[in-house]
């Protein structure tokens, strides 16, 4: 990587996604209260995260962290400039988010076959035809619909994905009216050259602002692939405070790509994220005391530097 390269990328924006209080808390084993998620995005909110994945519209019999959704998104403090979603898989979930008040929503579809039938028991087709509804009706209310397409670049049941699927994938979902498509390393498999050819490959089909990554950081790659994504032009990465997160359906998997951490690499490449570094780290330390484990984030463990 020559130093031209990372000097192109100084002063460019980067849109954060900030996903640790849904994708972040939904596996924990401790069942947080009400008031501590509101409190949790409250201080995301305070560090200026311009979008905040605040909860899930899920059955809460899949799902019990999930289950105070509309009182946690009724009741969050909402700061001008950040934008707050909520995840919904069907458009009973959708309904319930509108009427909390969540005028942006995200779907997720899976790259693999296995992996939606133990996700959502639901073939991949099936799911599809769930999330035109879905678009539909959001497009009717005026609520814009992110996406996710999931084990993009691995299945804990399949192994490889392979590429043509990936991008297929991807169409099919911009396809039913989603904004923007997040390419989901949901097992932590990737590596910087899968991303790098992967993205290449989308590019010729789909406009790289339209395409975000979803990073897990179960191989200790997700910063690595960050840098993959940038060069290859993407500017919106999501990522969860703490470096919370795993799915319940994908064995083995860590947490997502710290925030704390990306943020710490962005603001060294001279990126504009927009995020106040101490602020978050608050917000870090504060989901910490809740929570029956350390917090995966590198950064937020490390000491504190003076000056």
């Amino acid at each position: 990587m020559d130093s031209g390269a990372l000097g192109r990328l100084r002063g460019q924006a980067v849109t954060l996604v900030e996903v640790a209080p849904r994708d972040g808390l939904q596996n924990e084993a401790v069942q947080l209260s009400t008031a501590d998620k509101v409190a949790f995005v409250d201080l995301l909110s305070a560090a200026h995260l311009p979008a905040i994945e605040v909860t899930a519209f899920v059955s809460a019999a899949w799902v019990p962290q999930m289950a105070d959704a509309a009182d946690v998104v009724r009741q969050i403090t909402r700061r001008p400039g950040t934008r707050y979603t909520a995840l919904v898989p069907n458009l009973k979930g959708f309904e319930r988010a509108l009427a909390a008040g969540v005028t942006e929503v995200a779907v997720v579809l899976a790259a693999s076959e296995t992996f939606s039938r133990r996700n959502i028991n639901q073939s991949i087709d099936a799911s599809l035809a769930v999330y035109r509804e879905v678009c539909d009706r959001a497009r009717a209310a005026d609520v814009r619909v992110r996406g996710y397409l999931s084990t993009a670049f691995g299945c804990p049941y399949e192994g490889p994905v392979a590429v043509d699927a990936v991008v297929a994938r991807t169409m099919q979902l911009l396809d039913c009216g989603v904004f923007e498509v997040a390419i989901s390393d949901t097992i932590g498999v990737a590596h910087p050259g899968q991303v790098a050819r992967l993205l290449e490959s989308l590019q010729a089909s789909v406009a790289i602002e339209r395409i975000a990554l979803h990073l897990h950081d179960t191989r200790g790659t997700a910063l690595a692939n960050v840098m993959a994504g940038l060069l290859a032009g993407v500017r919106t990465f999501d990522a969860a405070a703490g470096g919370l997160g795993g799915c319940p359906y994908a064995p083995g998997a860590a947490g997502n790509l710290a925030t704390d951490d990306l943020v710490f690499m962005l603001d060294g490449l001279g990126m504009d994220s927009g995020v106040v570094p101490a602020r978050l780290h608050e917000a870090s330390a504060f989901i910490a005391t809740r929570l029956d484990h350390p917090l995966p984030s590198r950064y937020a463990r490390a000491p504190r530097l003076i000056g």
